[in-house]
């Protein structure tokens, strides 16, 4: 099997696990009428109202047979009860098998496969041909649990929860109690009204509502990354504007006059700032480089100094936004009692306005 065999395996596997526990929690709010449908030794039911939600209580008890799938003799009132209500159907011991059963403590956890691997042996009839369940487990000696195997054939009860469904129950249940006084019946098969497909429903809606997660999220990426760009875009060409048009104030503020202040202010503001120069060589220059001098005139920049790689500092200034066309304007040199090389770098400084995060 594929890795992608197995992930959709997985996958699928999944969505039955959530779809069942989404039909249970769901079954938990349900509102229906509970019935009790007690078997007596003639063979006999008596029907029985044990609880009801949003249903008129029955007080009287009434005596049915169920017979060729159906139920016979049920009153008109005890039909409108079976809607959509909760039948618990208490059969006589006399229909099922009791086998003991004991196991390992630790088996506990694991009862559900380990009867089923063993119903073929205990009982006359194999896991799927039989309706089955066990009692609940008790503690022995030595580290060990002993419980009862209920079982009976599934084609006997079949018919039962049929025609007790066909009357509009939503939910069958068949029990019976234990031969040895148990307190608590032992429920061996149960039949819900189109469990199957209320089921596949809820696991389509999952499944409709994981993949719209899905596209909503990759649309939503998608949005986030045009939508960046986008507004990177945005503001860098706001700051172009800004710098702009600061340059048309100061060219409008500065007139044509030539005093010696307004040629003071500018040659302020077309030449670089030595400031910002020096912030920009000390951002950028590594730790082992220690700079002895630096000339700016215009827009050229020569920096000198010693280093110990002198050609990686060409790439360090090519790459930063406030410096371009590096160069080496002088011979690289090494002094016997320097352990770095003495670099000669030439640079032209070029305008930037963003903003060193």
């Amino acid at each position: 099997m594929s890795v992608l065999q197995e992930l959709k395996a997985a996958f699928s596997l999944w969505i039955d696990s959530v779809a069942g526990a989404v039909k249970t929690s769901l079954e938990r709010f349900e509102s229906a009428s509970r019935i009790e449908v007690v078997e007596d030794d003639a063979g006999t039911f008596t029907v029985r109202m044990a609880g009801a939600a949003g249903k008129p209580a029955i007080a009287e008890a009434h005596s049915v047979a169920i017979a060729t799938g159906s139920v016979t003799a049920l009153p008109p009132d005890w039909v409108r009860a079976f809607r959509d209500s909760r039948v618990e159907l208490k059969l006589q011991p006399s229909r099922f098998l009791f086998r003991p059963l004991e196991l390992p403590k630790r088996a506990a956890e694991f009862l559900d496969g380990i009867v089923r691997a063993q119903i073929d042996r205990l009982t006359p009839w194999s896991a799927g041909e039989a309706a089955y369940h066990w009692t609940q487990p008790t503690e022995s000696t030595g580290e060990r649990i002993v419980m009862t195997v209920v079982a009976t054939a599934r084609a006997m009860v079949t018919p039962l929860a049929q025609a007790l469904a066909d009357l509009g129950a939503a939910v069958v249940e068949i029990s019976t109690l234990p031969p040895d006084g148990g307190a608590s019946p032992v429920a061996v098969y149960s039949h819900r009204k189109r469990g199957q497909s209320e089921l596949g429903r809820i696991r389509t809606v999952l499944l409709v509502v994981f993949v719209a997660t899905g596209l909503a999220a990759t649309t939503a990426t998608i949005a986030s990354g045009f939508l960046t760009d986008y507004y990177d875009g945005q503001a860098q060409q706001i700051q172009r504007r800004i710098a702009e048009r600061r340059a048309v104030i100061r060219a409008g503020q500065a007139g044509s006059g030539n005093s010696a202040v307004e040629l003071l202010e500018r040659r302020k503001h077309s030449t670089p700032s030595s400031v910002m120069v020096l912030e920009a060589l000390s951002a950028i220059l590594p730790d082992h480089t220690y700079v002895t001098e630096l000339r700016i005139e215009g827009d050229k920049v020569q920096v000198i100094g010693v280093t110990r790689d002198a050609p990686a500092l060409i790439q360090i200034l090519e790459q930063s936004p406030h410096f371009t066309r590096a160069t080496f304007f002088a011979p690289t040199t090494r002094a016997p009692n320097n352990p770095g090389e003495r670099f000669h770098i030439e640079a032209r400084i070029k305008p930037y306005f963003g903003l060193d995060l």
